[in-house]
């Protein structure tokens, strides 16, 4: 199933998406799927972000190449970290380069968004509380992040979290995805979620013993 969220006539709402049609839903999707009816074209369809998050939790360093890659020893738990819902943009929307920087990079990353709230849950449980997963870029100003010991500033600003276009609900194993970020048509990461130093059940509970994930909030999990 792929869930989104669109703008209809002005107001946002949940949209379930059937072929090359949207349907817009009565409720969020943790609420339960009802359809509200009037399909549109998804081709028309103005997309939103795909979550309503009370907070975007993110992690760092959490691939094996890039550890390698950077010179850094592989973390002994998640390194994890904040961005500002203020800095998500809907697919298709323009990433504003802040003047407070001079080196503005990406970083594609694997997302899920929460349908179901987790409060200290183990690793074999946390699947369970996700509605579904989609494609998140941490844009990041690495200027200010390599002069800075804190990220907020460097991953906060807005604008600086485009994902979607949609959630994926069927993704029987998260570890089992290639990953490929593309700048112009040109290839510019590649990797898979099986190099994740922690898989995405252990984050989610990590996360889950620090603070509790509601529905609609979104995790993101490390490039």
């Amino acid at each position: 199933m792929r869930l989104c969220r669109i703008e209809v006539a002005g107001v946002p709402r949940w949209g379930l998406i059937e072929e090359e049609l949207v349907t817009p839903l009565a409720a969020p999707p943790w609420e339960g799927v009802r359809k509200l009816g009037g399909a549109l074209p998804l081709a028309t369809a103005r997309l939103l972000p795909p979550c309503e998050p009370t907070k975007i939790v993110a992690v760092g360093l959490n691939y094996r190449a890039h550890a390698a890659e950077m010179g850094k020893e592989l973390p002994a738990e998640p390194l994890i970290f904040l961005k500002a819902p203020s800095s998500l943009v809907a697919p298709g929307g323009t990433v504003v380069v802040p003047r407070q920087s001079q080196r503005v990079e990406h970083e594609g990353e694997l997302a899920l968004v929460i349908g179901k709230a987790a409060t200290k849950v183990n690793a074999a449980q946390a699947l369970e509380h996700v509605l579904g997963y989609t494609c998140l870029d941490d844009v990041t100003a690495r200027d200010i992040q390599r002069r800075e010991k804190t990220y907020a500033r460097a991953k906060g600003f807005d604008t600086f979290c485009p994902v979607g276009p949609w959630l994926e609900t069927g993704i029987a194993d998260p570890q089992a995805l290639d990953l490929e970020l593309r700048v112009n048509g040109a290839r510019r990461q590649q990797g898979t979620t099986a190099d994740m130093i922690f898989p995405v059940a252990e984050v989610i509970a990590f996360i889950s013993h620090i603070m509790t994930l509601l529905p609609g909030d979104l995790v993101t999990t490390g490039t």
